[in-house]
């Protein structure tokens, strides 16, 4: 991850779940099985670099496996 999430995540959304995420076989593979979404918002980050900036940010979640592969779609 480059960048670190500081509070939390506002505007949360699910966008794609079960059969509808193209890459649900690798989650599965990596982190097992579950009701896997696909989900964005909006959070305030602090960049390898220090800034602290506002993003919109996208990651995949199940029950017991957490968030996972957070990344940065655009600043805002």
């Amino acid at each position: 991850m480059d960048f670190e999430v500081i509070g939390d995540i506002s505007d949360t959304e699910i966008f794609a779940q079960g059969k509808g995420i193209k890459s649900r076989a690798k989650l599965v593979k990596h982190y097992g099985r579950g009701r896997w979404r696909k989900r964005k918002g909006i959070a305030q980050i602090k960049l390898n670099s220090g800034a602290s900036v506002k993003a919109e940010i996208h990651w995949y979640e199940a029950h017991g496996a957490g968030k996972r592969g957070l990344k940065i779609k655009r600043f805002l």
